[in-house]
């Protein structure tokens, strides 16, 4: 059997009571055979975030992504629809657009002059039958548009789904819905806006994008790694939920709102007092959820060992965009940022580590490391069998 992919033994032991259960084997982090396993099952068959909405501001933006090798277009159309294309041209292949932009309505090849509707379709094959004779009888435009993948837009957040075998996005989203339904109400939801300033960053992991996603999954880290941090929520203060198949997460009972020295921002209604929650849905998403404001992070797996993260941040109404708040954005920007630099080291480190000929996937604690081990038997259970 190949080295790469995750013996019977292996997943076993890891579906495992927690307290006996290891965690995945080094190969799922550093053999580029097993990135590309995950390519080909785990992320194209299920429903992954691409992207933020608010990044095509206008009908005719479009965007330009690189999911996992594969070329796709965020568009929004003429109805302020967004849509998801991949991003080739029918004719040649060439890719179609590289840079993000807004266009005059009509997605051009830059090779031969192929133009495409926001919608997808094929409208202009310039001198197709020769010079000046840019229709044929026997080419049927209407059969050479855009090829268009499943999306939908969820929070802000773009999703997709590439092999067309993801249950209905309402049905995957459903469980988490309901658990932010119980924070806020979707009228209140629909209040959010991304941050005028101060609103977003990339930040880079020379680490597998697994090790991002564990890592934000606990609060076990936190008198270590985020001592400031844990001073005003402290790892007694966090409490760690589940959602079916979907999500996992944890949460504090001490978010303080209120910044010194600057306004406090517009808060949800019926909030409950202090709680701030933090699910990651799996497989690529972060959410954070707190009485005043609305973060996202989107991993993107680049490589087995570089990952990039993508934040944003939200605010409700006027807060987002007000001169009255810019300081208090910048504030709560720069606090968020510190904290998420502070991971890359021991992300890395974890990389670094798991080239170790000595560790065997690790242990968890039964208390603290409950949502890690929820997240490697998501993994184990959906990629680790399939026999390439």
């Amino acid at each position: 059997m190949n080295d790469f992919v995750l013996t019977k033994e292996a997943v076993d032991q890891i579906n495992q009571e927690i307290g006996n259960a290891t965690g995945l084997p080094n190969c799922a982090y550093t053999s580029d055979a097993y990135f590309e396993l995950e390519q080909q099952t785990l992320f194209k068959d299920t429903w992954v975030c691409i992207g933020n909405a608010c990044t095509l501001s206008q009908p005719g933006s479009v965007k330009p992504v690189s999911f996992l090798g594969s070329p796709l277009l965020m568009v929004r159309d003429t109805s302020h629809q967004i849509r998801v294309f991949h991003n080739v041209c029918s004719h040649r292949g060439n890719e179609l657009v590289w840079e993000s932009g807004v266009c005059d309505g009509v997605i051009r090849c830059p090779y031969h002059g192929w133009a495409y509707g926001l919608n997808g379709e094929l409208r202009a094959t310039p001198h197709i039958g020769g010079i000046g004779q840019h229709d044929i009888d026997a080419f049927d435009k209407s059969n050479h548009g855009l090829r268009e993948a499943r999306s939908q837009v969820w929070m802000d957040l773009v999703f997709t789904n590439l092999s067309g075998l993801a249950p209905p996005f309402d049905e995957f989203i459903a469980p988490l819905q309901q658990r932010i339904d119980t924070l806020a109400s979707a009228k209140e939801l629909e209040k959010l806006e991304p941050a005028a300033t101060y609103g977003s960053l990339t930040i880079r992991f020379n680490g597998n994008w697994k090790l991002d996603v564990e890592n934000n999954l606990e609060s076990y880290h936190l008198p270590w790694v985020h001592p400031e941090l844990n001073r005003i929520s402290r790892i007694e203060d966090h409490y760690c939920f589940f959602g079916g198949d979907v999500f996992a997460g944890q949460g504090s009972k001490a978010y303080e709102h209120a910044q010194p020295n600057q306004p406090s921002f517009p808060t949800f209604d019926d909030w409950p007092a202090k709680v701030s929650e933090y699910p990651t849905l799996f497989p690529n998403v972060f959410l954070g959820l707190h009485c005043d404001h609305y973060w996202t992070r989107i991993v993107e797996p680049v490589a087995k060992d570089q990952t990039l993260d993508h934040f944003q941040l939200y605010y409700l109404g006027d807060a987002a965009v007000s001169e009255r708040y810019e300081g208090a954005r910048k504030c709560r920007f720069e606090a968020w940022v510190k904290v998420f630099n502070e991971d890359v080291g021991v992300i890395e480190g974890m990389q670094r580590g798991r080239q170790s000929l000595v560790f065997k996937g690790g242990i968890y604690s039964p208390v603290m490391d409950e949502p890690s081990h929820y997240f490697a038997k998501w993994i184990a259970n959906r990629a680790a069998l399939q026999d390439y």
